[in-house]
């Protein structure tokens, strides 16, 4: 059935209601009997059962829509719905006193009707009775006289003396003699309403007695709770429940006010002890409430709205006592380590239906994010303080640095601690109180801006140590506005390597590793279930975004490390006159001599296999067991050389188009120096995949410039062997031992030890 059908029929109905009053459409609703199916088969005559189905789930689509609106609107205006209950609450206990008040005057005004006097109590009641009761009746009735006088006086004496209890029991004896009394008529119906309103006024007096009772601070629990439930027996429920809670707003205030002026407590233990004393009073309160009243909407709600209110207060004085100054200091440990108590204490409150953590969270969130963002200004103005006077040497425990229990517990021999300097001890240290701080705050979702927030201490940081390069050209682009101001130079190679070494350890180790705590799985690694604890490699497997964030760690890492390559490129390609040493002129020059030259690498590829193994020399000595930096070091910077000659178009148009084109002795030349870079890269275990294609490239290249001249290339070339013997020669020369000539012996590798020669 389309839906167009079925509003064509409930159309139809509509129309033959149109003339009917609303009053008269709506009376056949108002009946208790009232049955919908009927009521759609008499309106749809001519539907079938699919139409008529079809309709009714309509019907019902539309009253989930109306409860789901109707709930929508019950939680927006739950805090107007829970003041209308204790507004309803309230004049419910008014319309009792009214109900009171109400008696009192329709006994005196039957009394003054009927003309008795009513102080017919005292002795001259028998003389204003009829004469013609009989004796039984007057013996009887002065009785009944006499014990109401009894009552009367035996109450007043209990409520001055202030026994409640006894005054109370007393009270249900005069209820009981009142409900005598009316069934057996032993009262006149004036001495009956005197009593009924003795017993009212002395109720009245009674409760006020006990409210009184109930805001003095030698009340105990106990004593609470008793006089409670009396004023509850009194049939004053809404003020009995406004009491309680009243009287326990009044011993926190005392108890919190004890707590403040103790000198001795300040930060996290104030707050443990404040915190300990707002929700077990919270929690006291709603445990005496379910006890006293039960699960009653009404007072459930005026318990909510108190525990509400009193939560909001709690955390009004702590943000007022200190947590909004340290916030704005940038001390998070306190700030975290005031909300987690907060937190843990508020949830033991869950279990009894009630949750207060989000109150605590609207208010303490802006003051854990303020504090978050100072911390992380903090690290940036520490690092960078400690780097303005550096020396950057690295060592297992700079002095200047305290270590927390996180950094000691890295590791326990000393050959396993990281060697930093001190800038960067300062920051690992930093940044792992930062992780420590954030980790047990989990209802506030900090593990990402966290991560964030380290690679942004992280990048500042990276940036100072490229500003730390001698003649960098980020020094003077990052002066303005930045915490690098003034920072110490690595004039050294080795003070230079140790800027690496720091950015290195940092990002591949130390940071992933503080980011561990922050995985939801990590917070503890004890064993559940009988099942091995996860390794790391597990943990990063299962978190994407985990590898990503160390990926932008090492891509920092890559800028400082092309940052020094690129300046130790320049140094040796380019002469402090700024003239280009690596320039065609070194190769087709060879060509002018009349006599063949000595074959040797040129000069600046003897420099860069220098440079090269006094770098990996210092690069291994400083970071033992971490072999990969200085090879990826080593790998980069000799790229770094070799890219800049494949890419400089201004050599290979002289090679190729110059007026003196490249000969044999040239290509000679040029194929031995590639060889030659060949050679001592693979013995380095540094020869990578791209640099060797680069190098076949410009090899190839530099032959197709001869062979282009019409001289066949594989006629002035010699043998590949013959260039890696002048290349291990070379080699051996250069690192000064004598037995050179000895091709077959193992040759010294600058960076590894011994190694195989590499064959083509």
């Amino acid at each position: 059935m389309e839906s167009g059908s079925i509003a064509l029929s409930i159309g139809d109905s509509t129309e033959l209601e149109g003339n009917l009053t609303l009053k008269e459409r709506l009376k056949a609703f108002k009946s208790s009997s009232f049955d919908p199916d009927a009521y759609l088969g008499s309106k749809c005559p001519h539907m079938s059962e699919k139409e008529l189905k079809h309709l009714c789930s309509y019907l019902v689509e539309l009253k989930k829509a109306s409860a789901e609106e109707m709930r929508k609107s019950v939680y927006a205006n739950y805090p107007a719905f829970i003041r209308t209950s204790k507004e309803i609450t309230i004049l419910e206990g008014q319309l009792l006193s009214m109900r009171n008040l109400l008696s009192t005057q329709s006994a005196l005004v039957h009394g003054l009707a009927e003309g008795v006097r009513i102080d017919s109590l005292s002795a001259a009641v028998g003389e204003a009775m009829d004469e013609d009761i009989s004796g039984f009746e007057n013996e009887g009735l002065s009785k009944m006289d006499k014990c109401l006088v009894d009552f009367l006086d035996t109450l007043e004496v209990l409520l001055a003396e202030r026994r409640v209890d006894e005054a109370l029991t007393k009270l249900e004896e005069g209820q009981k003699m009142e409900i005598e009394a009316k069934n057996r008529q032993t009262l006149s119906r004036t001495a009956l309403h005197s009593l009924q309103t003795a017993i009212l006024e002395q109720r009245q007096k009674l409760a006020d007695l006990i409210a009184e009772a109930t805001c003095q601070p030698s009340t105990r629990g106990v004593e609470l709770r008793s006089a409670v439930s009396a004023l509850k027996k009194l049939g004053d429920s809404p003020r009995a429940h406004t009491m309680l809670l009243n009287s326990h707003h009044l011993k926190l205030q005392r108890s919190i006010q004890i707590v403040r002026s103790s000198s001795t407590l300040c930060g996290g233990a104030l707050t443990a002890g404040l915190s300990q004393l707002v929700f077990s009073t919270i929690g006291q309160a709603t445990r005496d409430s379910l006890t006293l009243f039960g699960e009653d909407p009404a007072y459930s709600s005026e318990l909510v709205a108190w525990a509400v209110k009193e939560t909001e207060a709690f955390a009004h004085l702590l943000l007022k006592s200190f947590l909004a100054s340290s916030a704005a200091a940038g001390v998070l440990r306190v700030v975290s380590e005031s909300v987690h108590i907060c937190l843990g204490h508020c949830a033991l409150l869950q279990a009894g239906g009630l949750a207060l953590s989000p109150v605590l969270l609207r208010f303490f969130r802006p003051c854990v994010d303020q504090a978050f963002s100072g911390y992380l200004r903090r690290i940036e103005q520490s690092s960078a303080a400690l780097a303005a006077s550096e020396d950057w040497s690295l060592d297992y425990s700079p002095s200047g640095v305290k270590h927390s229990s996180s950094t000691a517990s890295l590791s326990g021999a000393a050959t396993s601690q990281p060697k930093l300097s001190l800038s960067a001890y300062r920051f690992n240290l930093m940044v792992q109180e930062l992780v420590e701080d954030i980790a047990p705050l989990e209802t506030l979702e900090l593990n990402g801006p966290a991560l964030e927030g380290v690679l942004q201490v992280f990048s500042s940081y990276v940036d100072m140590l490229i500003n730390a390069l001698p003649g960098s050209t980020e020094n003077e682009e990052n002066l303005e506005g930045s915490f690098n101001k003034i920072v110490s130079i690595a004039e050294t190679e080795a003070q230079q390597i140790a800027l690496l070494a720091n950015a290195s350890l940092l990002s591949d180790e130390l940071l992933p590793r503080a980011a561990m705590k922050l995985l939801p799985f990590s917070q503890s690694n004890r064993v559940e279930n009988n099942m091995t604890p996860r390794k790391e490699s597990d943990r990063q497997n299962l978190l994407p975004e985990q590898r990503e964030w160390k990926k932008r760690l090492q891509r920092l890492v890559d800028g400082l490390r092309d940052s020094f390559c690129r300046q130790h490129a320049l140094e040796l390609i380019f002469t402090y006159e700024g003239e280009l040493r690596l320039n065609p002129q070194i190769y087709i020059s060879l060509d002018q001599l009349t006599e063949e030259p000595e074959w040797f690498p040129s000069a600046i590829f003897e420099e860069l296999f220098t440079k090269l193994s006094l770098m990996a020399s210092i690069a291994f000595d400083m970071c033992v067991g971490r072999e990969r930096f200085a090879t990826v070091l080593l790998m980069r910077l000799t790229e770094t050389v070799i890219l800049f000659l494949s890419d400089d178009q201004n050599f290979w148009a002289e090679i190729e188009e110059g007026q003196k084109p490249l000969g044999a002795y040239g290509l000679q030349q040029f194929y031995l120096d590639m060889q030659f870079v060949m050679l001592f890269a693979s013995q380095g275990r540094y020869l990578s995949r791209n640099l060797h294609q680069i190098i076949k490239n410009i090899i190839a290249r530099a032959i197709a410039a001869v062979a282009a001249t019409g001289v066949d290339p594989q006629s002035v070339l010699p043998e590949d062997q013959w260039f890696v013997e002048v290349s291990e020669i070379a080699i051996k020369m250069i690192l000064g031992k004598d037995d050179y000539g000895n091709g077959e012996q193992d040759i010294t590798s600058p960076t590894a030890g011994t190694s195989a020669m590499m064959d083509n």
